[in-house]
């Protein structure tokens, strides 16, 4: 490039760039004021947008303390015996503890195969899974066994598990196993699963044998001890004359009744039932007769007196006595209890209605699981009545498990339902999660009880005190973010301690930024004012103030002097005083943050009901914060218009520049070439000359 050539822009020879900026920077000056502005309100944007966070979260945490879901309702169940029985209370649960023995907790079908070769293959088929009223189907193409259990886990979600356990470096053993427990569910192979599973020895074909008919000869018969739920003083007892028995019916008269022992191998089936249908027909009624003879006074005869050979005959009696002046008459009695189980400490209980079902023809059958009694000793019929005579079929006993064709060959474990006693009370379940025998709670079966398990329903105190715990770290995060907001002190935001270094220089450039804002001063003011009045909630509340519960902007005791902290509002807590107001005084801490002043039973004072309301005038929509955001919005899109103004101002205004001095440039360009091609051309003249 020759000397004395300039290209505007490029080789700067005057300096027109530097002159450009220098005029810019100053032009500028407008602009960058704005964008301080504009980064001013979105800073004071974001500050809001924190106090409403911290603001709302208080919100909800007041709410919870004076709601219906308040936790000072809490109920907590404890059980002496954890390891077999456990408890879940629900608000609505009566404080108190009862008494409840696990016999057995429910289990489910567990069955095991016998040893089997690694590298067995499952053949291609429709391996069908019955649990309960649930069927796993899974067509399988064939392959090997890991593959076959992988693809039936898939399929048996919840209801059906399979595993391959290693016996030996060679051998395998498949377990199968129901996940629900209960004698409702056990576990049923089909179709081609029923062939594989006999294949793999993991069952057996049963044929039905095992059942049995209990001993039907009347002479075998007892009778029931008295247990007569009608009694009445001329009614006869119940004997076990009335029953009557041909081998295949059993007939038993009014008032008739009788008691049979049961087979201890019945008992000591993993499933044993008894089962036996009755039908129930009317007959004359024995009252009328019973009620005859007692209208008719057996009088004694009237006798005579002899003197000195003289017979002097008494009168006949002639009573005018009604039937119910001679004796209570006798009504008639109607009870459709006829089946009772009698237990080994003597004591008797109705079979459950689960256990009879009903048929349209009037018939009854009636299947009696004995897991479900394990102390049971013997079979009563009762036929309570003195108009009807029942009809009942021999009663048979029998292995529930067999009814499925087929016998596990290695159970690990067989179905069966959990069984308590609740006070007293024997329970059958098909879960371990038992929730309709104690109201509002749910009992937990995991394992037998040793001993009677006591569960105690209490407060839940715990519960109460974390919420209180956490109520008042959050209304100290308020009260903190108003604090620095409101204040240019730097020892506001080094005396919290619990934030990190990051937090910290985020709260110091908060710092003073809202200092005089009216809002935050006042809303400080009232939020302390709420948390230490006095609340007289009733003639006999006790506890009406927050620092008589150990909370309070001195709770620690720590400065009886001056301190600069501690008068900035935020609350401490006395733990040992808090936990002692809780044990003898949960319902009066309650009230204390809600309670119903005018009777209309619904909550209109108290500590968390008036913080609520406080809190709801800045977070709902059109409140405090949501108007000061909506003013900043304005005056950040005002700056926004006017920022882009100002840009595009000083775009036309560079580029105005830069054509001018680009102008000047190009001339003194042109000057600057001129003149070299005068002094050229004098130069060359003067050497012609010569």
């Amino acid at each position: 490039m020759a000397d004395g050539i300039s290209i505007p822009g490029v080789t700067d020879k005057y300096k027109t760039n530097d002159l450009v900026e220098a005029l810019m920077e100053t032009e500028r000056i407008p602009l960058k004021r704005e964008q301080a502005q504009l980064e001013q309100y979105q800073e004071q944007q974001g500050a809001w947008r924190d106090v409403n966070q911290k603001m709302s979260t208080l919100r909800t945490s007041v709410k919870s303390l004076y709601s219906f879901e308040n936790p000072f309702n809490n109920k907590i169940a404890s059980s002496s015996d954890e390891f077999a029985i456990t408890a879940d209370a629900d608000r609505d649960a009566d404080y108190g503890s009862f008494k409840v023995d696990v016999i057995q907790p429910a289990t489910a079908d567990r069955f095991l195969s016998g040893n089997i070769d690694k590298n067995m293959r499952v053949e291609r088929g429709l391996y069908t899974f019955q649990i309960g009223d649930k069927t796993v189907s899974y067509n399988w193409k064939g392959g090997k066994l890991t593959d076959f259990v992988s693809g039936l886990n898939k399929r048996g979600t919840n209801l059906l598990k399979a595993s391959v356990i290693g016996v030996s470096s060679n051998e395998r053993a498949l377990l199968i196993e129901s996940l629900k427990p209960g004698l409702e569910n056990h576990l049923i192979f089909k179709d081609d699963a029923y062939e594989f599973a006999q294949q793999i020895d993991m069952i057996s074909k049963t044929s039905g044998e095992g059942v049995k008919k209990l001993d039907s000869k009347p002479e075998s018969f007892t009778t029931p001890t008295t247990n007569d739920l009608n009694p009445q003083s001329n009614l006869p007892p119940i004997t076990r004359s009335g029953a009557t028995s041909d081998g295949d019916t059993i007939k038993v008269s009014p008032r008739g009744g009788f008691e049979i022992p049961i087979p201890e191998e019945a008992k000591n089936a993993p499933d044993g039932k008894i089962e036996f249908t009755i039908t129930v027909s009317d007959v004359e009624d024995i009252t009328d007769e019973i009620n005859a003879g007692l209208a008719s006074p057996n009088m004694t005869n009237p006798g005579y007196v002899e003197y000195k050979g003289v017979t002097v005959y008494n009168e006949e009696n002639d009573s005018t006595l009604t039937q119910a002046a001679l004796s209570n008459p006798v009504v008639p009695v109607e009870d459709e209890r006829y089946v009772f189980v009698k237990n080994s400490d003597g004591s008797e209980e109705a079979v459950s209605d689960d256990s009879i079902t009903k048929h349209p023809d009037g018939a009854m059958t009636v299947v009696i699981s004995l897991p479900e009694y394990p102390d049971a000793v013997s079979i009563i019929i009762r036929n309570a009545n003195t108009g009807k005579e029942i009809a009942m079929s021999v009663p048979e006993t029998y292995d529930g498990q067999k009814a499925t064709g087929f016998a596990p060959n290695h159970p690990v474990a067989t179905a069966s339902d959990a069984i308590i006693k609740y006070e007293g009370i024997t329970i059958t379940r098909g879960t371990n999660d038992i929730d309709d025998v104690v109201p509002d709670v749910t009992l937990h079966v995991h394992e037998k009880t040793e001993k009677t398990a006591t569960i105690t329903i209490n407060p839940d105190r715990e519960s109460a005190k974390n919420a209180l715990i956490t109520f008042v770290g959050q209304y100290n995060q308020v009260i903190a973010e108003m604090n620095v907001l409101t204040s240019n002190k730097p020892e506001i935001v080094t005396e919290l301690d619990y934030l990190s270094e990051s937090e910290q220089e985020k709260m110091m450039q908060k710092l003073g930024m809202f200092q005089g804002d009216f809002s935050l001063t006042n809303g400080k003011s009232q939020f302390q004012q709420i948390v230490s009045n006095n609340y007289n909630y009733g003639y006999d509340a006790d506890i009406t103030m927050l620092n008589q519960i150990g909370i309070s902007t001195n709770a620690s005791g720590r400065s009886t002097g001056y301190n600069a902290s501690q008068l900035r509002g935020y609350l401490e807590i006395d733990e040992k005083k808090l936990d002692s107001q809780l044990e003898t005084n949960l319902d009066q801490i309650k009230d204390l943050f809600g309670f119903d002043k005018d009777g209309d039973l619904i909550i209109d004072s108290g500590i968390g009901y008036l913080l609520d309301k406080q809190l709801e005038g800045w977070t709902k929509t059109g409140g405090i914060i949501s108007t000061k955001n909506s003013t900043l919005k304005t005056r950040i899109d005002s700056s926004n218009t006017k920022i882009t103004k100002l840009q595009t101002q000083l775009e036309k205004k560079e580029a105005e520049l830069k054509s001018k001095y680009s102008t000047m440039e190009s001339t003194l360009n042109n000057l600057e070439s001129q003149k070299s091609t005068i002094t050229d051309w004098s130069s060359q003249l003067n050497n012609n000359k010569k």
